[in-house]
């Protein structure tokens, strides 16, 4: 494969956690979509994992788990990476991340001085997908 990415809505969420300037976004199953260059073809499969973000301020309160997100910003120095993110993923410098969830009225907002992806297990696949159009 020469690209995988999260797609984050639909994406469960077991826990968000903040300590020592650390928010840890606990994902039970993060759905990514594999695809080769030249491709219309892709793939679809689940993996855990956490988004870490440290460098953070003291946030208000934070949702609680189990959660579904609905998608999301992650803006990390100039670029934004809307409601997906590569895999593998770690950066240094601004970082700003905003979470919408199934459910709630609320985002989780929170800034940061780095931000890297940490996937555990291996990921399992879920189904093929064609080109548009085709079934």
């Amino acid at each position: 494969m020469d690209s995988s990415q999260i797609d984050l809505p639909g994406s469960e969420i077991e826990t968000i956690d903040q300590s020592e300037g650390t928010l840890r976004v606990r994902f039970s199953r993060a759905y990514i979509l594999k695809s080769m260059t030249g491709s219309k073809e892709r793939t679809r499969w689940w993996q855990a994992g956490d988004l870490v973000i440290e460098g953070v301020d003291d946030a208000a309160a934070l949702p609680r788990g189990p959660l579904l997100c609905a998608g999301g910003d992650i803006d990390e120095n100039v670029y934004t990476y809307r409601d997906t993110l590569p895999i593998p993923f770690a950066s240094r410098g601004t970082i700003r991340c905003l979470l919408r969830f199934e459910g709630l009225d609320e985002p989780l907002i929170v800034s940061g001085r780095s931000i890297r992806l940490e996937m555990t297990d291996v990921p399992k696949y879920i189904e093929h997908i064609g080109p548009k159009g085709t079934s």
